[in-house]
């Protein structure tokens, strides 16, 4: 279950930028959610940063945690990810 993060109201989606997830395609997922955030409007509710390694370079996608909750995120399905996960957990 997705959550909001504990007393900052802010959703927090941390993307992982390991190596693994470089060659996977980061920063793409980096640039892609960045420009949904701002054009969202939604920069005060949604806190983006980056990571190192998550340890689960095995797994299909980009590591990327909702609140400490970790998916795995193709570059070319980005938007779909921000508007059902993301902003599904506001």
């Amino acid at each position: 279950m997705l959550f909001k993060a504990e007393g900052n109201g802010l959703t927090e989606v941390v993307i992982c930028v390991g190596s693994s997830c470089h060659i996977k395609g980061a920063r793409r997922v980096v640039e892609g959610l960045t420009k949904l955030v701002k054009e969202s409007g939604m920069s005060d509710l949604i806190k983006l940063s980056g990571s190192f390694c998550m340890g689960r370079c095995e797994e299909p996608g980009v590591s990327v945690k909702v609140n400490g909750e970790i998916h795995f995120v193709d570059p070319d399905r980005v938007e779909e990810f921000f508007r059902d996960v993301i902003v599904g957990s506001l």
